[in-house]
């Protein structure tokens, strides 16, 4: 692709507060954090040619981006304060509705006035817009207070055929002239976003004609010449094509969760199947991750649809679970499923073949409008309020030449993408579909998709061979503490494994239980059931492996234990290090193994995300709401709740950025007293406004002499006549609970990807007759990485830890806490250490593999 085919825009402003610039040195020698965070500039020269020559581009789905970075001068870094003074931004919920919408709402509005620029909410989306009057209102930063945990809109959404027909538009446009408004936020889905473009390219022409009625004044033409467009994608299929992610997915599958987790427990007590039905007439999203996350044994979508003897393939399916011992079967169905002849597979046909068939007792059940319902996840709010924070910088910064776009999320980044080529993208996979090209849908869903369809395929549809002779054997443990989401990933790792046609023993106890030899084999049934319980069924302790090397390596010969799977936190990666070491003394221990990081503290080097860490997050979310609400009739109070971690922020910063806290303590930010005393003041202020709560969180070891109740105490001290304080410590309920979808999706691809990787590793070892590994990459951890789960080291990770605090050096989140700040008013300054660009875009070819 030629350099001059791209966009360079400007910037994301993430916002970096002065004291993450004093982040402590951990190390003797370590850099300071500012140049842990903010990225060096490239050499001028080097820029274009940087992007001109990628040979392995980012991709959003199936679309290619390229990034570059560099910092913004002194004066840019105060830019944005004064960026939005003199403009006005309107925003707007159009399309279906969807949970996180309103944390989308709460950011523009804060964000935009943040800026010094003036927003509009239009009610009623277009209708709104269309109508005028009181359906376009000013906002305040008091008018979004406690929408966060609110799921739908609150400011409304309608279907509206006036705005499809250029006399609707023209008095849209005659309603935002009149207001001043020449920027537009519009979050919705593609329907929603195309009339946006559309609105867009007319604008000259509508402000043409309203001039020519005399309806507008020529001053008043001049001011609006033109008009910005951003669209934030929501909807909760998942069916837009140029983000990883659209707000209301993640809320909709753990609304669709809890029913199959409630659904599983009647059908166990009678030996039922059911036939669950979900949302996704074009998009089978929703039904593959809820396949993955609840053990479902068939999945019906309409990206692939199944064999044309996929009836008898189904009941075979149905018969050998139950001959397997299983009381239940689970049957999940997108609406839009199809056969390969584009004939609707509806939930009733597929329940009258299983009664007829096989006289299995069968229900149906269709979800329905119960998966737009609910209190918003922490994912969505989390992604709203990202969404929402650059949505109104790139409307600010926007041209007349800038194109319209949407912010789409890549991994942990957010990114800008032309708004009609994510459009077209997404209208080709229909058009794939109803010309039954699905292998070509299916590479346009993207490489996420895709692999979520691989493991599913394995899962439910191989039968695991019935000879084992000349296969493996790999053990499975759990090191650390409980995580939600562990016994997923053990529940994928042995059954892959059993399907490679290994032997697989599974260790209670972490390596105490290696030592002792509480070894056993796994077979097909073991696991049953084991997706969706919390905690770790196999038993965990924090021991670590060093002091019993002798044990264990006799445990290893005696058991023919050929490589191991390790899932757990950080102890299961300190233990791996210890097993590299000893190495040299144990030639037993000469085995692959790799690090499956489980952890709710999320401080595990090498992966952006830990198992549990996402369960954990939604539990303090809850439980912040819950206590929020308690104040909703008592005037002027401020809770202080302290959440786990032990060093690491990863709990503290993301649930107060979804609970929309006041603050939040960390240790890898130090605060002093003079920081204490302006958060107080700063609630005091608060106290004065029509918002009279206030919430702080506390990571429990952000700082050895600001204890909980230190600051409780302070707190209390300094409100006295103005606001009074209670506390709350979570506890252990934050490692508790059943894994959420994210845990279980991840945890189960986790399992997939390391135990290929496991098989791969034991026949790259074998040598004379046994295994030996002794290379640095035949132990591993499998981390998260922006986009990819990729194998590093444990040795080469440890440059990348500090051991005496248990974290990695760098944190990704850390460049989310200034979000944190500005969306509960602090006065501080932007910064660019992150940001976003406008990336050009340009379409896979057709049947062009994705990468």
């Amino acid at each position: 692709m030629h350099k001059d085919e791209f966009h360079l825009k400007f910037f994301m402003c993430v916002i970096q507060s002065r004291q993450l610039v004093r982040t402590r040195q951990r190390t003797a020698g370590e850099a300071s954090t500012s140049s842990m965070l903010i990225p060096k500039p490239p050499p001028k020269t080097d820029t274009l040619k940087s992007l001109d020559t990628t040979d392995d581009p980012d991709t959003v789905g199936n679309i290619p981006i390229f990034k570059t970075e560099w910092i913004m001068t002194h004066e840019e870094h105060h830019a944005a304060k004064t960026l939005g003074i003199g403009k006005a931004i309107a925003v707007l919920t159009s399309g279906g509705d969807a949970q996180g919408m309103n944390a989308a709402v709460r950011a523009v509005v804060r964000v935009g006035i943040f800026t010094g620029a003036r927003v509009f909410f239009v009610h009623e989306g277009y209708q709104g817009l269309v109508d005028g009057g009181d359906h376009i209102r000013e906002a305040t930063w008091e008018s979004v207070s406690m929408m966060l945990q609110l799921g739908g809109t609150v400011i409304g959404s309608a279907r509206c055929k006036d705005f499809r027909e250029r006399e609707g538009r023209l008095r849209a446009a005659y309603n935002l002239v009149k207001r001043g408004i020449t920027n537009l936020c519009v979050i919705g889905g593609d329907g929603s976003l195309t009339g946006a473009d559309t609105f867009r390219s007319e604008w000259s022409d509508l402000l043409s004609d309203l001039q020519k009625a005399g309806k507008i004044t020529d001053e008043e033409a001049t001011k609006s010449s033109y008009l910005n467009i951003v669209g934030l994608v929501g909807s909760i299929d998942n069916d837009f094509c140029g983000t990883d992610m659209t707000i209301g997915t993640d809320s909709a599958l753990h609304r669709i969760i809890e029913i199959v987790d409630a659904i599983t427990t009647t059908a166990q007590s009678h030996q039922r199947t059911f036939v669950l039905e979900v949302m996704g007439r074009h998009c089978g999203y929703l039904a593959l991750v809820t396949s993955l996350s609840c053990g479902a044994d068939w999945v019906f979508i309409p990206e692939c649809p199944p064999d044309d003897d996929w009836e008898e393939h189904l009941c075979r399916r149905l018969s050998e679970t139950r001959t397997r011992g299983s009381r239940l079967n689970i049957i999940i169905v997108a609406e839009g499923a199809i056969d390969k002849n584009g004939k609707p597979i509806t939930s009733e046909d597929i329940k009258n073949l299983v009664v007829k068939r096989l006289g299995y007792d069968t229900r149906v059940t269709v979800l329905g409008h119960v998966q737009r319902g609910g209190t918003p996840s922490a994912f969505d709010r989390i992604l709203g309020s990202r969404m929402g924070v650059e949505a109104v910088m790139a409307l600010l910064e926007g041209t007349p030449d800038t194109p319209a776009c949407v912010v789409s999320l890549s991994g942990n980044q957010a990114v800008r993408l032309p708004l009609m080529e994510c459009v077209q993208v997404t209208k080709d996979v229909t058009k794939a579909m109803d010309d039954k090209k699905f292998d070509e849908a299916m590479k346009l869903r993207g490489r996420s998709f895709m692999n979520n369809w691989e493991v599913y395929k394995l899962l439910a549809h191989v039968r695991p061979p019935v000879s084992k002779s000349g296969s493996h054997t790999v053990a499975v443990m759990n090191v650390g503490a409980p995580a939600a989401g562990m016994n997923a990933a053990v529940r994928s790792t042995v059954r892959i494994g059993l399907i490679q046609g290994n032997r697989v023993l599974v260790v209670h106890d972490g390596f105490e239980g290696l030592a002792k030899g509480q070894i056993e084999e796994a077979g097909w049934s073991y696991v049953g059931g084991w997706t969706g319980q919390g905690g770790s069924k196999l038993g965990t302790k924090r021991t670590l492996p060093k002091k019993s090397f002798e044990q264990i390596s006799a445990n290893i010969t005696k058991f023919n234990i050929q490589g191991l799977v390790i899932i757990g936190g950080f102890e299961a990666y300190t233990g791996g290090l210890e097993l590299m070491e000893g190495r040299k003394q144990f030639d037993e221990l000469c085995i692959p193994f790799v690090v499956i990081p489980a952890t709710v503290s999320n401080n595990v080097p090498g992966s952006d995300f830990s198992i549990g860490a996402d369960t954990a997050l939604n539990t303090i979310c809850t439980t912040c709401d819950r206590i929020k609400q308690s104040a909703a009739g008592t005037k002027r109070r401020v809770f202080i709740i302290e959440t786990m971690g032990g060093y690491c922020g990863y709990l503290a910063t993301m649930a107060g950025l979804a609970a929309g806290a006041d603050a939040a303590y960390i240790f890898e930010e130090p605060f002093t007293i003079r920081d204490l005393q302006a958060n107080v003041e700063h609630l005091v202020q608060k106290m004065k406004t029509t918002v009279k709560r206030g919430l702080v969180l506390r990571n429990e070891k952000c700082n050895e002499n600001y204890t909980t109740d230190f600051i409780f105490n302070l707190y209390s001290e300094e409100g006295k006549g103005i606001f009074d304080s209670r506390k709350n410590v979570l506890g252990h309920m934050q490692q508790g609970g059943s894994p959420t979808p994210f845990d279980r999706n991840f945890a189960t691809k986790m399992g997939a990807k390391a135990m290929n990787w496991m098989s791969g590793k034991i026949k790259e070892s074998y040598r004379n007759g046994r295994i030996f590994a002794n290379t640095p990459d035949s132990g591993c951890v499998l981390g998260m990485r922006k986009r990819a789960l990729v194998f590093q080291p444990v040795t080469e990770l440890k440059d990348q830890t500090d051991f005496e605090h248990r974290i990695p050096k760098e944190q990704w989140w850390l460049k989310l806490r200034p979000i944190l700040k500005i969306l509960a008013k602090y006065e501080i300054d932007l910064d660019t250490s992150d940001h976003a660009h406008l990336e050009h875009i340009s379409r896979k070819r057709s049947g062009e593999a994705g990468v």
